[in-house]
């Protein structure tokens, strides 16, 4: 089986249905673990920002660029950097995977992987 050819130009396939599906399924997942962070920082909108950008865009209602993702993803993984738990950082690491995904589809998988990573860690009991 032969495969398609990759698009040259990013914007032939960054429109496209399965890339918003896989930008709303990451911002649904990063959004189930941010009360991890917000419980730590909640005067810290960084996380949340990331994930309502693309949210927003995934359904149509914000056009983002390359810069904007970049500025609102480094300032989501440096929230992670601002805070005590794992959960919270793991939360916050989720959503700055989940707004990339809009420049990579692959880092939806990131997103997945620490939002499971903030769900296990919040259900620890600490010691």
């Amino acid at each position: 089986m032969m495969k398609p050819p990759k698009p040259k130009d990013s914007r032939a396939w960054r429109d496209s249905y399965y890339h918003r599906l896989f930008g709303l399924k990451a911002a649904n997942e990063a959004g189930r673990v941010l009360k991890y962070f917000e419980q730590e920082r909640p005067q810290d909108p960084r996380p949340r920002e990331a994930i309502e950008a693309i949210r927003e865009w995934a359904e149509g209602k914000r056009t983002l660029g390359m810069k904007e993702v970049r500025r609102l993803s480094l300032a989501a993984h440096a929230a992670a950097r601002d805070v005590q738990s794992d959960a919270a950082k793991f939360a916050a690491h989720a959503a700055g995977q989940a707004v990339g995904s809009w420049h990579a589809p692959a880092h939806a998988l990131g997103a997945f992987g620490y939002a499971g990573r903030a769900f296990i860690a919040g259900r620890k009991k600490p010691s």
